[in-house]
C-alpha cells in the first residue's frame, strides 16, 4: 500500500508470537541480512543489515532494537560494531537503543565510530522524557540535522515517535 520496499528482520517467530525490526525505503534494496544479538536468556533481539541503493551511492543501513540491562546492551553493540570494522559504504545505524543515560557506556562506544548524534526526546509519545532513538551516521559529517515526527497519528501508532535524518548528498568530483 505504501509503494515502499519493505524488509524484515524477524526476532522471533513462533505460532504464537512474531515481531522483530523491519525498514521501509522507496530505494532499491540490494542485499539484506540479520545479526542475532541474543544476550543469554533474555528477550531475543537482533539487527537488520541492508545494502540499499540509493542513486548516486549504495548505504549500509543497519536497524536494531537493543536490550534493557545494560549488560546486555553494551554486548549487542560491540557485535553491531564488529560487523563493520572499517567501514566500504556509508552506514546508517537507527533504532530504539534502550540507552537511558546520556553518558551511558552503550553511547559512549557508539561515538567511537560515529560522530555523536542528537539526542531527541521520543519516548513516551504521552509525554517524552527519554531520547531512546537514535540516528548514527559514518560519515558524521553527513548528518546534517534530526527531527523528530510529531504528528497525530505518530503519537497513535507507536509509544515512540519516529526520527527523520537529513543527510547530505556525496560530494561529486567537480565538489571535491
Amino acid at each position: 500500500m505504501t509503494k515502499l520496499h519493505a524488509f524484515e528482520g524477524p526476532t522471533l517467530d513462533t505460532p504464537e508470537r512474531r515481531y522483530g525490526n523491519a525498514v521501509l525505503t522507496r530505494y532499491p534494496v540490494r542485499a539484506v541480512c540479520t545479526l542475532d544479538l541474543l544476550f543469554k536468556s533474555r528477550k531475543p533481539r537482533g539487527t537488520i543489515d541492508a545494502d540499499i541503493d540509493c542513486g548516486n551511492e549504495t548505504w549500509r543501513v543497519m536497524a536494531t532494537h537493543l536490550g534493557l540491562a545494560s549488560s546486555e546492551r553494551r554486548a549487542q553493540v560491540e557485535q553491531v560494531l564488529q560487523s563493520f570494522d572499517m567501514p566500504a559504504l556509508p552506514i546508517i545505524l537507527l533504532g530504539d537503543l534502550n540507552e537511558w543515560f546520556v553518558y551511558g557506556c552503550t553511547l559512549r562506544r557508539l561515538v567511537t565510530h560515529f560522530h555523536r548524534a542528537s539526542a531527541l526526546r521520543t519516548f513516551p509519545t504521552r509525554y517524552p522524557l527519554f531520547a531512546l532513538d537514535r540516528i548514527w551516521v559514518y560519515p558524521g559529517e553527513r548528518l546534517m540535522r534530526v527531527d523528530v515526527h510529531r504528528t497525530p497519528l505518530s503519537r497513535v501508532v507507536s509509544d515512540h515517535y519516529p526520527l527523520i535524518a537529513h543527510i547530505s548528498a556525496p560530494l561529486s568530483l567537480a565538489d571535491a
